[in-house]
């Protein structure tokens, strides 16, 4: 990776790929070296709370549309 693309700030849909990939333990080295020399923490921390509050209302929909079909 060349010195002026480590520079270059990560984008919205950069640091959403960054906080996913991480989630799933599949971070590649040139991303999570971006991500540490040119990010900003606050993005990836509003990013993941993002991430995990949509990660919670689809398991909760999930168990509740589940649970009224089985008519509990």
């Amino acid at each position: 990776m060349s010195e002026e693309e480590n520079k270059k700030e990560p984008g919205l849909w950069d640091v959403a790929k960054s906080v996913l990939a991480a989630g799933l333990g599949v971070q590649s080295r040139k991303n999570y070296e971006r991500d540490f020399t040119a990010g900003k923490p606050w993005q990836y921390v509003i990013v993941g709370l993002v991430g995990v509050g949509l990660f919670i209302t689809i398991l909760i929909t999930v168990v509740m549309t589940v649970l009224s079909m089985a008519g509990v």
